[in-house]
């Protein structure tokens, strides 16, 4: 254990609120259970997810309680195991997405569940390894594991240079699909770097003038882009939604529409790991904020431009 006598910086929110109830703050050094590793963080990435749960839009799906730790991504070292625990030891650089119902990772320790954890690729920093447990594992959820994407199908990704979108490009250009993606004309050329076959401007054209029976839309926008979406997928073709999927929409285009929230699974993430260290896929980060600015990097994620991922550098 840390020599600082069990304390350790966080930043926590006693109440939901705005940006302004993230407070800088000691707290305990949580004590892993048998089947538990400590991890000293080293870095945290910044989802959506997290200020919708500080400004309580979560709360009748998570039941937490206050004070709470903001942040579910971590990529660190090992500082402690549980007795259960053989597959990791002091020292291992790892990387997890951690239990959302718990306190999570804007703080300079977190405990992670042994089935949570991964390895951290070696071949990038730590600051990189932590943008990928939630983004990278949903996409692949999204694709493979909800859309069953099949190489030589098409693919339409919303957002394609957003946290999900641009890991969901580049594992569907790998598993061989045709990858189609929306974003912003600034942002064309990246997403097209990223393997995407075709690079729609969501703002200067319409989609569904350009696209027609696609496989499979993967859809973290909602609302009238997924209204939309529908009618570009072909008969039998699925629509997957980190937002919640119409299935009444779906039914009447005679689709597949599928809602998911991710389970992580440190098998799952460790296959991630392995694309990276392969130099087959590529963290994108926006912007990287030490943990006494988490109030900026939340109003940054907040505008829903950040190109990638926005991380915190603990230590």
């Amino acid at each position: 254990m840390p020599a600082n006598a069990g304390t350790m910086k966080a930043i926590v929110i006693h109440n939901y609120g705005g940006p302004e109830v993230l407070s800088y703050e000691d707290v305990p050094i949580p004590e892993p259970g048998p089947d538990e590793v400590l991890i000293k963080i080293h870095a945290a990435s910044v989802n959506p997810v997290d200020w919708k749960i500080r400004e309580g839009l979560w709360k009748d799906r998570v039941k937490h309680t206050f004070p709470l730790i903001l942040g579910w991504d971590a990529a660190g070292t090992v500082e402690e195991t549980g007795i259960l625990v053989n597959r990791f030891k002091k020292g291992d650089a790892v990387f997890a997405r951690t239990d959302v119902a718990r306190n999570g990772t804007y703080a300079e320790y977190v405990v992670v569940h042994v089935k949570d954890i991964a390895f951290a690729p070696e071949s990038i920093p730590a600051e990189q390894a932590a943008g990928i447990p939630l983004a990278g594992q949903t996409a692949w959820v999204g694709l493979f594991e909800e859309g069953n994407l099949k190489a030589g199908q098409s693919v339409l990704i919303h957002a394609g240079s957003g946290g999900v979108g641009s890991f969901a490009v580049q594992l569907a250009k790998i598993a061989g699909a045709r990858v189609i993606a929306t974003t912003s004309k600034g942002n064309i050329d990246l997403v097209k770097s990223l393997g995407a076959d075709q690079v729609i401007d969501y703002k200067a054209e319409d989609f569904t003038k350009s696209i027609k029976d696609v496989d499979l839309v993967l859809d973290t926008i909602g609302k009238d882009t997924q209204a939309k979406s529908f009618e570009v997928i072909k008969k039998g073709g699925t629509l997957v939604s980190t937002v919640g999927a119409d299935e009444k929409m779906a039914a009447k285009y005679g689709v597949t529409a599928k809602s998911y929230m991710l389970i992580s699974c440190g098998t799952r993430l460790q296959e991630i790991a392995s694309l990276v260290d392969k130099r087959m896929v590529r963290v994108l980060i926006e912007k990287i904020f030490p943990l006494t600015e988490a109030k900026q990097a939340h109003e940054l994620s907040q505008l829903g431009r950040a190109k990638g991922k926005i991380i915190l550098k603990v230590i």
